[in-house]
């Protein structure tokens, strides 16, 4: 299966103001982006926590009263916050808001701080997380897909349950973030439609080459995987310019060196050209998705030559 190449922006919400949130969430669809993201978090997951952040589904049904034809997804939904019960009627409920834009990102769930503040359960271990997320993947599928069901073993219960409405959508997809080689990777196999991880060209390549093993091992073909990447890129006509932006960023958000989450490689610098070259990079490994990382303020500029210039390149080959 060939997978033609999409850009998605994942809007932060820390930070940001709700008209700020939607002025960015309007811009992203009128440029015509393939799929519009948030986080899924309740504390800031970028720097000091302790900063304001919007709910993140909440802030889709906000977006799906206001865009027309790009997706909507979180980037992705704790496994750890909802039973899967509940996370497939959000998604069902947010497909039908939007008229079948929703799809289903989750993650096995990662901030610890997060968890005890608000008194959630963290699990034992990321295997135990990731285990968790391989049960509510498949559950969120099922009943996504029409199935009665009845489960009694795991963790999650489910009793004689039916989830209606259904989506709009005959397939819902399920995203699944992370890159952990030798479980979430395997989940990835069993149950995305779409992964998403951030790395270096090395690093990328080397994920892919697993995922491939793992769905070997369970009977599905990689290509049936659209596989994407994350990124950070600020687009000017020159890096410095680029990197002065961007320190912009850093200082609303209250990112420092000692607290930066980010991953090494995921902060593209530079002009057009560059950012052209880079994904032709990724692009040869299989790639076929750029979601770009959007801290406040809005980097609308990048978001412009990415949706005007970019893109048409990508597409043509």
């Amino acid at each position: 299966m060939t997978h033609p190449f999409e850009f998605g922006v994942s809007l932060w919400s820390q930070q940001a103001s709700w008209p700020e949130a939607m002025a960015a969430a309007e811009l992203v669809d009128d440029l015509g982006f393939d799929h519009l993201w948030t986080v899924d978090h309740w504390l800031a997951p970028h720097g000091d926590a302790d900063q304001p952040v919007f709910d993140g589904w909440m802030m889709l049904a906000g977006w799906a009263t206001r865009t027309s034809r790009t997706r909507l997804c979180l980037f992705v939904a704790a496994n750890t916050f909802r039973p899967p019960g509940h996370t497939a009627k959000l998604v069902s409920t947010l497909d039908h808001m939007s008229g079948g834009r929703a799809m289903l990102g989750l993650g096995a769930g990662w901030f610890t701080r997060e968890h005890e503040a608000y008194g959630i359960e963290f699990g034992a271990s990321p295997g135990e997380r990731i285990r968790w997320l391989d049960e509510s993947a498949a559950i969120c599928r099922r009943l996504l897909d029409g199935e009665r069901l009845t489960v009694t073993e795991g963790r999650y219960r489910i009793d004689d349950l039916e989830l209606l409405p259904r989506p709009i959508q005959a397939h819902l997809p399920i995203v699944i973030g992370g890159g952990g080689e030798k479980k979430t990777l395997r989940v990835v196999a069993r149950h995305a439609d779409i992964w998403n991880f951030f790395g270096s060209v090395e690093a990328i390549e080397r994920k892919i080459r697993i995922l491939g093993e793992h769905c070997d091992a369970v009977g599905r073909d990689l290509a049936d995987i659209k596989l994407t990447l994350g990124a950070l890129p600020v687009i000017r006509d020159s890096e410095a310019e680029a990197r002065a932006f961007h320190e912009t960023q850093l200082e609303r958000n209250l990112i420092t060196p000692e607290n930066s989450v980010f991953i090494d490689g995921a902060r593209w610098y530079g002009t057009v050209d560059d950012t052209v070259e880079r994904i032709r990079e990724y692009q040869s490994l299989g790639i076929c998705g750029l979601i770009i990382e959007a801290p406040v303020p809005y980097d609308t500029e990048t978001m412009r030559l990415l949706a005007e210039e970019v893109r048409p390149r990508i597409l043509e080959g």
